[in-house]
């Protein structure tokens, strides 16, 4: 036993200067860092952990009746000191982090609480094998040969194992309900069932902590809102990128009044000086009339404005225009149809009477 905690000690001063290190890094709000999942595994692990070093702890302060003697603190007090002077050193090193976003502090802090709560459980089952002499009483079984015959107990059996109840304990479990000579018992549950009640307590726990208390992560309502925040942005990107995805097989015409409104102030800046302000027709044909010399649908409207006639004089427009600004022009070409302008150029191409 005083070996065992004199090796304990020890490597919690061993441990010292790492987190004298650890502490020299940039400070963050260790409230904030607690909402970071590391931190809450960190946590949950520790808190398991002293729920066992307190039930053990219980058990061998039971059995230390006779073990009343305190633990001199010999040898310790000379290590601590040539510990601690060496923690400046090791503090100069640059730090960096351990875990992305959880402070390497907390972290240190959490690793070494953890580290020294396993030791100290293996020191408390030690004491208390130890206590109830089930070390000697192994050694006896071992100079034994086991009875032949003897069933062997697995894991599943264990996880559902109950204690058997003798006659007095029975009558004290009776729970005073009798359905047609069945009487209802307090039995102890199976080790499963206690188990994952234990589990849903620390799960209780955590959830508390993440969703309600920390905020670190959305509830449903609030995982929703994201959801559809992001459905709504990938949704406008898709529209917007489908916008420029228009071409001469698949044009339709735009009837919003945004786009013939902006399909006219293309057409004022860039094809008036060949099509007149009206479309009434100068060094190009006439707009206005139902003769196309290259085809008066939308689609074909779109692709004589696309590619152009150079042989003609009518340049490309496709690097000049978007697929969205052609088709906002073909739209206006086609609203300006019979509309009569003045001085109108005399008829060029076949008739067309068609919608599309």
């Amino acid at each position: 036993m005083r070996c065992t905690t004199k090796r304990l000690l020890a490597f919690v001063l061993l441990m010292l200067p790492a987190l004298a290190a650890s502490a020299q890094g940039p400070a963050s709000s260790p409230f904030k860092d607690l909402s970071h999942p590391v931190a809450l595994l960190l946590l949950c692990v520790a808190f398991g952990l002293l729920i066992a070093i307190l039930i053990l702890g219980y058990t061998v302060m039971g059995a230390m009746d006779i073990y009343r003697e305190r633990i001199k603190k010999e040898k310790i007090l000379p290590v601590a000191l040539l510990l601690l002077i060496s923690t400046g050193a090791q503090a100069q090193g640059a730090s960096t982090s351990i875990v992305p976003g959880l402070s390497d502090t907390v972290f240190t802090l959490m690793a070494l609480m953890i580290g020294v709560e396993l030791l100290v459980i293996m020191m408390l089952i030690s004491a208390l094998r130890v206590l109830t002499g089930i070390k000697r009483k192994e050694k006896v079984k071992k100079a034994h040969t086991p009875a032949p015959g003897k069933p062997r107990i697995n894991w599943m059996e264990k996880l559902n194992r109950t204690k058997s109840l003798d006659a007095v304990t029975e009558a004290e479990a009776d729970m005073g309900h009798d359905y047609d000579g069945i009487r209802e018992l307090n039995n102890p549950t199976p080790p499963w069932w206690r188990y994952g009640f234990y589990f849903s307590i620390l799960f209780a726990v955590v959830y508390l902590w993440r969703y309600h208390v920390t905020h670190a992560a959305p509830l449903q309502l609030e995982e929703l809102a994201i959801a559809e925040a992001k459905a709504a942005a990938a949704k406008e990107a898709y529209l917007k990128n489908a916008a420029n995805n228009i071409d001469e097989n698949n044009v339709t015409l735009l009837a919003e009044a945004a786009d013939i409104e902006t399909g006219k102030k293309l057409f004022v800046i860039n094809c008036a000086a060949c099509h007149g302000p009206d479309g009434q027709g100068t060094v190009g044909p006439n707009l206005t009339d139902n003769y196309w010399i290259h085809g008066g649908k939308v689609n074909e409207i779109f692709s004589t404005i696309k590619y152009g006639v150079p042989e003609k004089g009518m340049k490309s427009w496709k690097e000049d225009f978007s697929p969205k600004q052609l088709a906002q022009l073909t739209a206006y070409i086609r609203t300006i149809r019979g509309t009569n302008p003045a001085n109108p150029k005399e008829q060029q191409g076949t008739l067309y009477e068609g919608e599309e």
